[in-house]
């Protein structure tokens, strides 16, 4: 329990005094490649929702530092980022059941029609910047069969992984790991 003035509720600064301490601490246990792969799940999942977050420098970090690790980097970034769209999924279908009595407007109704008509396939497009992870969501709303969703995201998320991380190891050659 804390005694001091400087942490009682009423404090204007109680909470952001300790605030240095516990960023120093979250940027100490994600940094690379100290925990290399769980790094890697933790931002691509944490990315995945709709959480501005790029999980794509970690990849590109852990596999600079580690060029052996480059299919695990892949596979684990995209394992993260599918359980992360799958959250999005589910948090769409429960918005689903809460606002489904919400006026939508012409555009917003051509949109929901054409992601109905593509079904899960539209899941592959999970992969784009901005549109990706709430497209994840919509796909919850819709109501569409969670596990075809699931394996288009995991399909579309493997290929972006794949292609940026070999991009930019081609982009920026050279090994820095020594």
């Amino acid at each position: 329990m804390f005694c001091s003035k400087q942490f009682r509720l009423g404090a204007p600064h109680a909470y952001t005094a300790l605030m240095p301490t516990w960023l120093d601490a979250l940027l100490n246990a994600l940094a690379l490649p100290q925990f290399g792969l769980s790094t890697v799940f933790v931002v691509s999942f944490i990315s995945a929702t709709l959480l501005p977050l790029g999980s794509e420098p970690v990849v590109f970090g852990l596999v600079k530092l580690n060029p052996e690790l480059l299919w695990s980097a892949i596979v684990v970034a995209t394992c993260g980022n599918t359980l992360g769209g799958a959250v999005d999924w589910w948090m769409g279908y429960g918005a689903h059941k809460m606002l489904d009595k919400t006026h939508h407007s012409a555009a917003h109704l051509r949109a929901l029609d054409w992601l109905e008509k593509l079904g899960p396939k539209a899941c592959l497009l999970s992969w784009l910047p901005a549109v990706g992870d709430p497209l994840c969501a919509v796909a919850g709303w819709l109501k569409l069969p969670f596990w075809p969703c699931l394996l288009y995201m995991a399909i579309g998320k493997f290929g972006r992984y794949l292609l940026m991380t070999v991009g930019m190891l081609w982009f920026f050659p050279g090994h820095y790991g020594s």
